[in-house]
């Protein structure tokens, strides 16, 4: 799909959809609850639908009417008569896995697009320390436990998701289990989240230091009537477009004070508004492609701690420094940092390439209201925001579907 965007003025208001961060969690306490829970604001963007169809698979019965899902919680009490289709969604992979490993008997796991290429060598390590089987093949990944407590040692730096899954998994545990943190850690925001989603359910587990976390053994998940709040990912390209010329935009549905991490897009984004600032994505990764534009757009910027940015649905480093230069910027990859040039925009000589990220369009789109252009595999929005485009010419962008 192509879509073609024309230079212009935004104004009006954006709802954005539910935090899929938060969705997640909920709908997989959910599945581990004892009885039955309500989600509402789940969403309906192809990650949570991929996570909906594994719960279902392993066991939990879950209806949606609209917007809200009714989850009988049940996981894990057969094996599953198929494979579980993750799609493209690392949350809904790496949150399962620790729970597949909690059963005597195995489960298989299909994705495509990258997700098959990304890491997952902590969990990898985890069932050759603990004799489980972990056999990966193409675009496949079979495992079998059964996982027990104890103490886990895990790198902070390569993501969070994989101590979401821990904590998901071992509070089940005939054993209490401490989950260390090796240096730096990143993206803890999303580690609290998990805590605060887990807490609603009825489980307890802490910070016992900066760097790791006590889980208690023997707890059981019990129902809850909770909704998801609206995504700050998503409206983080609204704040952007919004600080962009006269652009007027509002985006009523963001929480201000979230424990969502990527609420701090606000911040940034009026420091690169004032001038080339310098700014660490250690902890909201998700907005590198949004913030490279915005400094494209205005008067540039330092971005520090971006080495995850190579390892998600693209290589966003790689993505937004070819896609930029179409269009007059020059971003530098210096490693761990990026600086972003602003200036002097021009339309792109060549249509924008999506490279089947979603974010990467999206931040594309927000930059050709400025430039004008077209977007090359635009469809991918619908991975996280499928209402995007309807939203973005509700704000009287011009645009047509090609």
């Amino acid at each position: 799909m192509r879509v073609r965007i024309h230079a212009g003025r935004a104004a009006g208001e954006v709802c954005v959809p539910p935090s899929k961060s938060i969705a997640h969690r909920m709908l997989i306490c959910a599945g581990l609850a004892h009885g039955v829970s309500v989600i509402r604001h789940a969403g309906d963007c192809e990650d949570i639908l991929a996570t909906l169809d594994c719960l279902s698979l392993l066991g939990a019965d879950c209806r949606r009417e609209g917007d809200t899902v009714t989850v009988r919680g049940g996981l894990l009490r057969t094996a599953p008569t198929e494979a579980l289709p993750c799609r493209e969604s690392g949350s809904t992979l790496r949150f399962l896995i620790p729970l597949a490993l909690t059963a005597d008997f195995p489960v298989v796991f299909t994705g495509y697009g990258r997700l098959p290429e990304r890491p997952q060598t902590v969990y990898e390590e985890i069932c050759a320390e603990q004799g489980l089987t972990w056999a990966r093949k193409g675009q496949t990944v079979c495992v079998r436990g059964p996982l027990h407590g104890g103490d886990f040692r895990v790198a902070g730096n390569i993501s969070s998701q994989f101590i979401t899954g821990l904590l998901f998994a071992l509070p089940t545990r005939h054993e209490p289990s401490r989950i260390t943190l090796l240096p730096p850690v990143e993206s803890r925001s999303y580690i609290d989240l998990t805590l605060d989603v887990l807490k609603k359910f009825g489980i307890r587990a802490e910070w016992e230091t900066e760097t790791s976390l006590a889980v208690p053994c023997g707890q059981r998940f019990t129902p809850c009537d909770c909704e998801a709040e609206g995504d700050w990912s998503a409206g983080a390209f609204w704040e952007a477009l919004g600080r962009m010329g006269d652009n007027r935009v509002r985006v009523p549905n963001l929480n201000p004070h979230a424990r969502q991490g990527d609420r701090i897009c606000t911040a940034y984004l009026d420091a690169l508004r004032k001038g080339p600032a310098t700014l660490s994505l250690a902890d909201c990764p998700d907005l590198g492609p949004m913030l490279f534009a915005y400094a494209a757009a205005m008067h540039g910027g330092t971005f520090t701690e971006v080495g995850r940015l190579r390892i998600k649905e693209s290589d966003r480093i790689g993505a937004m420094r070819e896609e930029l230069a179409k269009c007059g910027a020059e971003l530098a990859d210096l490693g761990d940092t990026v600086t972003v040039k602003g200036g002097r925009l021009h339309a792109p000589k060549a249509p924008f390439d999506g490279h089947g990220d979603h974010r990467i369009v999206m931040a594309l789109a927000v930059l050709a209201t400025r430039t004008g252009g077209e977007i090359e595999g635009a469809e991918v929005v619908r991975k996280s925001y499928p209402a995007f485009w309807e939203d973005l010419g509700a704000l009287g962008i011009r645009m047509e579907i090609l």
